[in-house]
């Protein structure tokens, strides 16, 4: 599906191999498996964030919308569509896809 339309509106097309994603929100406090509470200002090698895709472009080939994508949240670029803020992507920048559909033996690698 290359249209999105998370709003009534204008309907987007996304071109070549991007993919927009609603970041999870998750800013703020987390807490440890063991239940310690980590403060948001704590200093950590880089975290990557998941996401979930609400259109894809065309030349996308392993995502699909409403599959959940792993991406570095440094290399990203903002948008705000319909009041709400959006991520937008290029499909080599996901590092992982969860969805019912992925094969547990396959190795998602892009050629």
């Amino acid at each position: 599906m290359t249209t999105t339309n998370p709003e009534p509106g204008l309907p987007i097309r996304l071109l070549h191999d991007r993919v927009l994603v609603r970041t999870e929100i998750n800013e703020g406090e987390r807490r440890s498996s063991a239940g310690l509470v980590i403060p948001a200002t704590a200093s950590m090698g880089t975290r990557l964030s998941w996401a979930t895709a609400v259109g894809v472009g065309p030349h996308v080939r392993s995502i699909q919308t409403g599959d959940r994508v792993l991406f570095d949240p440094e290399d990203r670029s903002e948008v705000e569509l319909h009041g709400e803020s959006f991520v937008l992507l290029r499909e080599r920048d996901v590092h992982a896809v969860a969805a019912s559909r992925v094969e547990n033996d396959a190795t998602g690698l892009y050629l």
